[in-house]
């Protein structure tokens, strides 16, 4: 009854909070959580900071950090023998046997959706061979991915002097984990069967968003006694794909609804911008050879999502000086480059909105046509010329005539 109660309050406030209005922004929320951060998972903009670089205890959200080294040295179908693995009464685990196997594939989806301790264990044994190197590699890895606030001490998340992080670190880190296909599909799942073990086993996933939020797709929670309820989240919504991350929250329902809020909020910055509109005029270019200019419009609609405070501009790329006929209709005559705060998002063919057909022998030569006016002119001078001379004469010979007769 308490988690249906929970589920139908989390979809409450998705439902109230997620519906921005095409023309404002929700206000700034106020989270429980004392860190946090809103990520576009495209560009790295960050959306919502709150004490985004403090180190905090990061709790399970360190296996983040395993499943990455994993995807990226592992096969998913290599089985490797589980360790044994001795659990304190409040740790989540699988219930692997020691020295039992079970694909790479099936370790990652408990690691990913039970927070499974025993299958981390038994992940970084197969890629790292000793906990300590495998650690090692973790700090490695985290350096090279520009974690500058994180340092590992296990696989797991245990607490640990050395085992911390930040927000603006795990959203890092997390993107970086859903470049995998696999893992992507994974965390978006309510659950799973492994079946490739001693026995089939049934698992739930521990973000419950994902179940509960129809456009929640991941990530991972985490929990201990120092380190709070912290979640790494993510979601897609019209085109925005953003990863939130909260940590040091008092309880599982704070948890959960400070990251509804942290994404609804980063949500409601965006908006969808209609760069270019299908047979909307561009520009007129002039026809070579013919006096008349030919319209050229978008090929197709384009339409990008940008921050409210972003600029979206669009300029017309390779327009030459003049077009030559014949031309068909929608024959590309340039490109429509459009940017969103001064960065390439996307490019629409200009076409021409209408045929027009070759120039005609005259038009193409109109020296030609220059030069016949010219001969017609000089002929009707020398004919006016001939008049009037030949009337000259014929007066002249008048007055000669007229003279002798007298």
């Amino acid at each position: 009854m308490r988690r249906a109660l929970l589920a139908g309050a989390l979809t409450l406030v998705a439902m109230v909070v997620g519906a921005p209005t095409a023309s404002a922004a929700l206000a700034r929320p106020v989270l429980a959580a004392p860190a946090a951060i809103v990520v576009d998972s495209q560009t790295g903009d960050v959306v919502l900071s709150k004490d985004a670089d403090g180190r905090r205890r990061m709790a399970s959200t360190t296996k983040l950090m395993t499943v990455l080294l994993t995807l990226e040295r592992a096969p998913l179908s290599a089985r490797p023998r589980a360790v044994r693995y001795v659990a304190q009464p409040a740790e989540s685990v699988l219930g692997l046997r020691a020295g039992e196997r079970m694909t790479v594939a099936d370790l990652l989806r408990a690691v990913i959706l039970a927070s499974a301790n025993d299958a981390a264990a038994t992940l970084a044994r197969a890629v790292g061979r000793t906990p300590g190197r495998f650690v090692t590699l973790m700090n490695q890895r985290a350096r090279r991915l520009g974690l500058t606030h994180t340092h590992y001490a296990n696989p797991i998340g245990l607490d640990a002097a050395g085992n911390y992080s930040s927000p603006r670190d795990l959203a890092t880190l997390a993107i970086a984990v859903r470049r995998s296909a696999f893992a992507r599909a994974v965390m978006n799942r309510p659950g799973a069967l492994l079946t490739s073990g001693s026995r089939a086993r049934r698992i739930a996933n521990r973000n419950t968003l994902v179940r509960d939020v129809p456009w929640i797709s991941g990530v991972k929670t985490g929990h201990t006694q120092q380190a709070g309820y912290v979640l790494v989240g993510s979601g897609s919504r019209r085109g925005v794909e953003l990863v939130s991350v909260v940590m040091g929250d008092p309880s599982e329902s704070a948890r959960n609804i400070d990251t509804l809020l942290a994404l609804n909020y980063g949500f409601s910055r965006y908006h969808r911008v209609t760069a270019a509109q299908a047979g909307t005029v561009a520009a007129q270019v002039p026809v070579r050879d013919q006096d008349l200019t030919i319209a050229i419009v978008p090929s197709r609609t384009l339409r990008i999502v940008a921050r409210r405070d972003q600029r979206v501009t669009a300029t017309i790329r390779g327009q030459p000086p003049a077009v030559e006929g014949p031309l068909r209709r929608g024959e590309t005559v340039a490109t429509l480059v459009v940017r969103r705060a001064g960065r390439l998002v996307g490019s629409v063919p200009l076409v021409s909105a209408n045929a027009i057909g070759r120039a005609s022998f005259w038009q193409r030569n109109p020296w030609i046509t220059s030069l016949l006016k010219a001969l017609v002119v000089l002929a009707v001078v020398g004919a006016l010329v001939g008049s009037l001379t030949r009337a000259r004469r014929r007066r002249m010979r008048r007055r000669r005539a007229s003279r002798t007769t007298a």
